[in-house]
């Protein structure tokens, strides 16, 4: 296995997609000598997939795992700092490259362009087989498949919700602003709002009410339909927010509801299971 140790990431030494360049003043970035994170490849459908992981550097026996699902921008070094932030708790954090197949974000300078040309022809199917496969690899590799989580930010927030409602293993979500209505098509065949009754695992969705892109109208129908399924889930919407609150290298950022919302997710995970032993 590729490993790289993570003592000294500055932002920009790995490089931030192209698309939301340049990277805001409040840009956090992790650094631990009690960590350690690298590439790695994960063999799915018959291809391999690249991705980046991170996890404690002396862990002792199995750890929880979280699967990381990235924002439209791939696994860029936000991403890969979620994981390091969530090594430092303890946790085996997997971000996993899920455009591999389309395509690479940081071929494209803005936003529309990236989702015309590469977001939109990822297929959901496709995503969720991969990411069974980066839990398999987890497994293998020093995690519990037993102490599952997921979490994902914009796009990765709309494949929380899909994926919690696909793998029976799964003990727990948190979805950041991810969308949850839409247009249906062959490569989306369904939203959240279409598998609340179907959810395998407890869900924590983080919103903003200041998010255009996801209106909280959306929202509220969600909330509908989670409580009509009886599911077991919980929907936060800050009031100051706007979408993608938690991108600190971003202008939409948020601090106190990305530190309120981080320390919510920690206590999902916890509430269902998947905690690092004490």
């Amino acid at each position: 296995m590729k490993t790289e140790d993570n003592m000294a990431h500055k932002a920009g030494d790995r490089g931030f997609a192209p698309a939301v360049s340049p990277t805001a003043s409040t840009t956090i970035v992790t650094e631990s000598a009690a960590i350690h994170s690298g590439e790695t490849s994960i063999p799915t459908q018959g291809e391999n997939m690249p991705a980046f992981y991170a996890k404690p550097k002396d862990a002792d026996g199995p750890l929880p795992v979280v699967l990381v699902v990235q924002e439209i921008f791939g696994v860029h070094e936000h991403i890969r700092d979620i994981c390091r932030r969530l090594a430092n708790e303890g946790y085996l954090a997997v971000a996993p490259e899920l455009y591999f197949r389309q395509g690479d974000p940081n071929d494209y300078d803005d936003i529309p362009t990236l989702f015309a040309e590469l977001v939109s022809k990822v297929p959901d199917a496709q995503v969720l087989a991969d990411l069974d496969h980066v839990a398999n690899w987890a497994s293998r590799n020093g995690g519990e498949i037993r102490r599952m989580a997921i979490t994902g930010f914009c796009w990765g927030g709309r494949i929380t919700w899909l994926y919690a409602a696909h793998n029976p293993q799964l003990k727990a979500a948190v979805a950041w602003y991810g969308r949850l209505v839409g247009e249906k098509s062959m490569k989306q065949p369904k939203h959240p709002i279409d598998i609340a009754v179907n959810l395998n695992a407890p869900v924590l969705g983080l919103y903003g009410a200041k998010d255009s892109g996801i209106p909280q109208e959306s929202v509220e129908s969600m909330r509908q339909a989670l409580r009509a399924a009886n599911a077991k889930a919980e929907i936060i919407v800050y009031p100051d927010a706007d979408h993608a609150f938690n991108a600190d290298y971003r202008p939409s950022y948020h601090e106190e509801s990305a530190k309120d919302g981080w320390q919510r997710m920690l206590a999902w995970f916890k509430q269902y299971g998947v905690a690092p032993q004490a």
